[in-house]
């Protein structure tokens, strides 16, 4: 049996807030309907592990620290050459300093925008907006407890 290589690595988190809110990332792209992500990206060299990609993303995207941090799912993609991981997170979000955010979402005005959403943490909630990936989007769907 042939070993498939893993092209892409990202870090991913499913961020609740002081009062349990889901904080998400609301993005608007042009030509694009608007579609929300959990806050989180790639891999870098620099980063020591998932976990350590994960906390340099919610800086970079928030200005924000967390803890509580609990891997609750692994999404797999097929892609060119192999196929891309996304290690999603659980996590408290501490703080937040959006004058903070650094990276290139925030300075490549191409890249449309990155709107931070505070959103109850509910099924309801969930089902009115466009989370993706769709795979974390069933799974948030299933696991939430409010209505």
């Amino acid at each position: 049996m042939d070993m498939v290589e893993v092209v892409k690595r990202k870090a991913r988190a499913l961020l609740f807030d002081e009062e349990g809110r889901l904080v998400l990332m609301k993005r608007t792209r042009p030509g694009q309907e608007p579609y929300w992500v959990a806050v989180g990206g790639g891999v870098e060299p620099e980063d020591a592990d998932i976990e350590a990609t994960l906390r340099r993303e919610v800086h970079e995207e928030l200005g924000g620290r967390i803890d509580q941090v609990r891997q609750v799912l692994l999404i797999t993609d097929d892609l060119p050459g192999g196929i891309g991981l996304q290690h999603v997170f659980t996590a408290r979000l501490l703080s937040m300093d959006p004058a903070a955010r650094t990276g290139p979402e925030f300075t490549e005005p191409g890249r449309g925008a990155y709107e931070v959403v505070h959103l109850p943490a509910t099924r309801r909630a969930l089902s009115e907006i466009r989370l993706l990936p769709t795979r974390l989007a069933e799974f948030a769907q299933a696991n939430l407890l409010g209505p």
